[in-house]
């Protein structure tokens, strides 16, 4: 991979992981649409440094919430940062579950397979469309909702379903206040994340043999851009503006499938 396509991947991976049309899945069709020829593992591997950037990303947009719960775990009292930062923990159980029973068959699934992303992104758009329709509330995310948001991101570890797009559709569905869902699946997926790639760190997995020029110039270009989706994926949400994202992930997978089969 060159340096150009890590650039366009980078961004494309910034902006789609909050943005709710499946980062992962639109990684795998512009590695095919740049000819990328990576096997499985190497394709993986760039796709975990691309989220271990906009993990950061999330970390400098919630800096502020994220400093409060760190507060609040620190007074060692059954506060509201101890019940929320428990959600956060629960919601990570099926997603880690799954990571771990089924990782080799998650890697196979990272190497440009168009058919299933675009399959998947007709299912993200059906998501999206239903959480469009859903009320605002102002109902707060329970440890049932966490739980069931926590499936929501599981699932969402196959290309082409949003994980974004999933758990916020999931919240509202529940009946959960689309701000505080966004914020909970914004927060939900960091600790999923650096524990990731600790694990794979310890495990001597995450090896490159590469152009490691090309993972940082991906890792720096989806950083920013992740900035700016983010803090603009917020304010979609609150004005309930999903149903243009499912419009787009419905157009998107349609061609996908028809391109895989022609």
């Amino acid at each position: 991979m060159d340096v150009l396509d890590a650039l366009i991947l980078g961004i494309i991976q910034g902006l789609t992981e909050f943005l709710p049309v499946s980062s992962s899945g639109h990684l795998e069709l512009g590695k095919a649409i740049l000819g990328d020829n990576s096997i499985p593992e190497e394709s993986l591997m760039f796709t975990v440094v691309m989220h271990f950037a906009t993990a950061l990303s999330t970390i400098v947009i919630f800096r502020k919430d994220i400093w409060e719960i760190l507060r609040g775990l620190l007074q060692f009292k059954w506060n509201e940062e101890n019940q929320f930062s428990l959600k956060i923990i629960i919601s990570m159980i099926p997603a880690a579950i799954v990571g771990v029973l089924f990782e080799e068959q998650l890697e196979q699934l990272f190497g440009g397979s168009v058919l299933l992303v675009g399959f998947m992104l007709i299912i993200t758009a059906l998501l999206l469309w239903l959480a469009d329709k859903a009320k605002n509330t102002g109902k707060p995310v329970s440890y049932s909702n966490a739980f069931v948001i926590g499936v929501a991101q599981a699932i969402a570890l196959l290309p082409g379903i949003s994980r974004s797009g999933s758990t916020i559709s999931t919240s509202v569905l529940l009946g959960n206040d689309k701000t505080k869902a966004a914020r909970f699946s914004f927060l939900m997926v960091v600790p999923l994340i650096l524990g990731k790639i600790a694990k794979d760190l310890l495990d001597g997995e995450l090896t490159h043999t590469g152009n490691s020029t090309g993972l940082i110039v991906g890792f720096i270009a989806a950083f920013i851009s992740g900035l700016f989706a983010c803090t603009w994926m917020i304010s979609l949400v609150r004005k309930s503006k999903l149903s243009y994202f499912a419009i787009y992930c419905l157009i998107v997978g349609v061609i996908a499938i028809v391109v895989s089969y022609s």
